[in-house]
C-alpha cells in the first residue's frame, strides 16, 4: 500500500481480480483462446472473424484486445511505439509470512529501476525495468533471474531473497511500448458502433502502475454511457426492423462518442505521466540522475499517487 495525504494505492493480484469479475458474469459469457484476425462491416453490425474460423455478429464492438489490438488498427491507430526499455516481472509466495511492511520499495542503478511491493502477508510482486533491452534474454526465465540478481548486488539480502525465491514459471519479460499521446488528440477512439478500451486504447509504460486501473475506469465510464444509450426509449412508433436497428445504432454511436470524449484527456494524461516518470526515474545521465535524486524524488512519488486518484462517478444510466 502507498499513501500520501488523501491518496492511497493498493497492490492487487490480477488473477484474483479477474476471477472476481468473471464470477459476476453469466456462464458462457467469456470465450477463451479467441484471437481476432479481422473485422467486417455488415449493415448496422460488425462481423468479428476469429482465428478458428468463427464469426461473431456484434451490435457493439469494444476492442479491449491489448497492445496488439486488431480493433485499434481498424480504427486507424498506429502500432504502439517501443521505448527502448524492457521490464522483467515476477511474484513469489513465501508459504508463510514474509515479514515485509505494506510499503513500496524502489532501487535505482545505472540504466535500471527495480521495485518490490507486498500484496498480502505471504506474497510479493516485483519488477525490474532496464534500458539494456538487448541484454535481456526474454525467452529464458533462468537467465532473466540471474540478470536481475547481477544488477541488484548492492541491495539488502532480504530484497535479493525475493528474486532468488521466485520460481521460474512466475517470471516474465516484455518490451515496453506506449501510444504517442498526440495520437489520442485526433485519433478515433470510437467510430460508429466500435470503440477501444484498456491497452488497445491507451497503452502506457508501467512506471505509475495505472495500466490495469485505467482499463477498469474505462469499463465503468463506458458502461454508464452505453447503458444510457441502450436503455433509452425509442422515439415514436417505429415499426420497421430497419428503422429500429438504425435508431439503436445511432444511440450506440452517440454513447460511444460520449465515452471517447470523457476518456480522451485522461488517457493522454496517464500516458504522458508514465513516460515522464520512467524517463527521470530510470535515466542514467548526470543531469537526470541529479534531478531525480536531489529535486524531483518527492514530486515524482506524489505524482504517481495523484494520477491514481480518479472518480468514475456512480454507475447509472444518468450519464446520458
Amino acid at each position: 500500500m502507498m499513501c500520501s495525504g488523501d491518496h492511497e494505492v493498493r497492490c492487487v493480484n490480477r488473477k484474483l481480480l479477474l476471477e472476481a469479475l468473471a464470477k459476476e458474469l453469466p456462464s458462457g459469457t467469456i470465450r477463451f483462446s479467441s484471437k481476432v484476425v479481422s473485422i467486417e462491416e455488415s449493415g448496422f453490425y460488425k462481423l468479428v472473424h476469429l482465428a478458428d474460423g468463427t464469426i461473431l455478429k456484434t451490435k457493439v464492438l469494444i476492442g479491449c484486445d491489448g497492445v496488439n489490438s486488431v480493433v485499434s488498427k481498424w480504427l486507424g491507430f498506429k502500432a504502439p511505439a517501443f521505448t527502448g526499455r524492457a521490464a522483467i516481472r515476477g511474484w513469489v509466495n513465501f508459504k508463510s509470512s514474509h515479514g515485509f511492511e505494506p510499503k513500496f520499495l524502489q532501487f535505482f542503478g545505472k540504466g535500471f529501476r527495480s521495485g518490490f511491493l507486498p500484496y498480502d502477508d505471504n506474497s510479493v510482486y516485483w519488477f525490474f525495468t532496464s534500458s539494456q533491452e538487448k541484454e535481456i534474454d526474454q525467452d529464458d526465465p533462468a537467465k532473466m533471474k540471474q540478470f536481475v540478481l547481477s544488477k541488484l548486488e548492492n541491495v539488502p539480502d532480504e530484497i535479493k531473497a525475493i528474486v532468488e525465491n521466485t520460481e521460474l514459471d512466475f517470471i516474465i519479460s516484455s518490451p515496453l511500448r506506449y501510444r504517442h499521446p498526440w495520437e489520442l488528440l485526433w485519433g478515433n477512439i470510437s467510430k460508429g458502433n466500435v470503440c477501444v478500451a484498456g491497452d488497445a486504447f491507451h497503452p502506457m509504460t508501467p512506471d505509475i502502475g495505472q495500466g490495469g486501473c485505467a482499463a477498469l475506469e474505462d469499463g465503468v465510464v463506458l458502461a454508464g454511457c452505453l447503458a444510457g444509450a441502450l436503455l433509452k426509449e425509442q422515439s415514436g412508433e417505429t415499426k420497421e426492423k430497419g428503422d429500429k436497428e438504425r435508431e439503436e445504432y445511432k444511440r450506440v454511436e452517440m454513447g460511444l462518442k460520449k465515452y471517447a470524449k470523457e476518456r480522451r484527456w485522461r488517457g493522454i494524461e496517464l500516458i504522458s505521466t508514465a513516460y515522464m516518470v520512467g524517463f527521470f526515474q530510470q535515466g542514467d545521465g548526470r543531469v537526470t540522475t541529479f534531478l531525480r535524486d536531489k529535486i524531483l524524488a518527492g514530486y515524482l512519488s506524489g505524482l504517481m499517487l495523484k494520477r491514481a486518484d480518479f472518480d468514475c462517478g456512480k454507475l447509472s444510466n444518468s450519464r446520458m
